[in-house]
């Protein structure tokens, strides 16, 4: 019988936390697609580098999440279930809402908006939409909430529909683009604040947001104004050198701003998510999610993450009960990994790509660009000179910017700044049944711990917290 919940599907794979390992390692599914976005307009290079130097126009219409959220019991079931503090969040404001599981293991994050009195929408990926629905519904709150789906990975033709258009209009020139879309000045409001702008004759609602480390805009209204006003702000922003960002450098820039974006949910082992795992459905997120990369462990707990470990430790309020507070109470915070970025070795990172054009052996594992993650949630090992591993490497890719590979990851604490290490690149025994993976080698890549955020740029204009190295 065909399994109804996720909870069936890992008691099928043996019920332990070493077959949901194996079932998660070798899912099907293959890496995270951007969908309905071309993946270039011109080339990856040219894009990623006018988020640096002009201007970039991200459309995030499709690869995320809108839960929406409303009524009196909506900020009760926000508090309930987020480690922010929500002391303080009136209208036309945004936050990075994060919440964790029982064990203290972060869920996901994404962005809250606060839109109106009582409404709220999430946008971000599956996990933290699938969390708050499960709790709207069985939580005995007082919401309503509708769950806007992220577009088709392979929509193959299909319409495609969204309740919302999304942009963000970032880069060096992105303000000069602002105001001239508004013929005249547009103050530049403090950080994950919102407004209003008018945009080919529509009104659309705006947040200050800073992606490509200064001030810029995140736009967004009715769907079927998305073409609209995304040629407003292309002709607009023309004689400033803005450019569309396709999917596939759009996947990239994080390994510049420093955002790890795909932990593994915390939800797959304990009692107290279990009535968790049989909401889930058999096919959702959570049960075909790819889990990739040379770290192993027979423990699916060891692929769980803390918000320290991901940057997000300022965050943690007290202030408030929440589900994970206990656990994190408990975690000594000093000890806990942190959020870094490794500048991979050029020779190691060319012998990889060589690789592919070895005729007599297996060759390496393909690292493809400039995004080379082969799963959902990736996983490399992290070592130090003594081969003891010290840390994980989770979002790996290039930068046209930097020219050079790099990678976001968590370390323990007493592995500084400036120190070498070795990421272990390719799974081990040859590789997983992945369909991602081919059979190929394993190599240990040095590279040097580095800040996160990497481009200084970023380190220097965004807003301080989950981004910059102190967050």
């Amino acid at each position: 019988m065909a399994a109804k919940n996720l909870q069936e599907v890992l008691d099928a794979a043996g019920g332990t936390p070493q077959g949901t390992v194996g079932l998660l390692r070798n899912s099907p599914l293959g890496t995270y697609i951007y969908p309905v976005v071309p993946a270039e307009f011109t080339n990856w290079r040219r894009e990623q580098k006018a988020w640096r130097e002009t201007a970039v126009l991200y459309d995030q219409t499709h690869h995320m999440v809108n839960f929406f959220l409303k009524g009196p019991d909506a900020l009760r079931l926000l508090t309930a279930t987020g480690i922010n503090s929500f002391a303080d969040f009136p209208v036309d404001t945004a936050k990075q809402f994060v919440p964790v599981a029982s064990n203290g293991g972060v869920i996901g994050d994404g962005i809250l908006f606060h839109e109106a009195e009582d409404e709220y929408v999430f946008v971000g990926r599956n996990p933290v939409a699938n969390w708050l629905q499960f709790h709207a519904e069985t939580g005995g709150y007082d919401v309503e909430y509708t769950y806007d789906d992220r577009s088709p990975s392979r929509p193959y033709g299909q319409a495609v529909t969204r309740k919302y258009y999304r942009f963000q209009i970032q880069g060096p020139n992105a303000w000069q683009v602002i105001e001239k879309l508004a013929s005249g000045t547009v103050e530049k409001v403090k950080f994950f604040h919102m407004g209003h702008l008018g945009i080919a004759r529509q009104q659309v609602r705006t947040l200050r947001h800073g992606m490509a480390g200064a001030p810029g805009l995140e736009i967004w209204g009715p769907y079927d104004q998305h073409g609209a006003v995304r040629d407003a702000v292309l002709t607009a922003g023309a004689e400033f050198g803005i450019e569309p960002c396709g999917s596939r450098a759009y996947s990239s820039n994080t390994l510049e701003s420093g955002w790890i974006p795909s932990p593994l949910p915390a939800i797959y082992t304990g009692e107290p998510e279990r009535a968790y795992r049989e909401w889930l459905p058999a096919t959702g997120y959570e049960a075909v999610n790819a889990l990739a990369g040379s770290f192993v462990s027979d423990t699916i707990e060891d692929y769980y993450l803390n918000p320290w470990e991901l940057g997000y430790g300022s965050f943690v309020k007290f202030d408030h009960d929440f589900i994970g507070r206990d656990a994190l109470e408990q975690l000594d915070r000093a000890a806990q990994r942190r959020k870094v970025t490794l500048a991979w070795n050029d020779e190691d990172l060319a012998a990889i790509w060589a690789s592919f054009l070895d005729r007599e052996g297996p060759g390496y594992q393909f690292f493809d660009l400039p995004n080379a993650n082969y799963g959902s949630s990736n996983y490399d090992a992290v070592l130090d000179a003594d081969g003891a591993t010290v840390g994980l490497s989770l979002f790996t890719g290039v930068s046209a910017n930097e020219r050079r590979g790099l990678s976001l990851a968590t370390v323990d604490p007493k592995v500084e700044i400036g120190t070498e290490v070795h990421v272990v690149w390719g799974e081990p025994d040859g590789g997983s049944r992945k369909t991602t993976v081919e059979p190929h080698e394993q190599l240990r890549v040095r590279a040097i711990v580095s800040p996160a955020p990497y481009a200084v740029t970023a380190r220097k204009e965004y807003h301080g917290g989950w981004r910059t190295a102190q967050g």
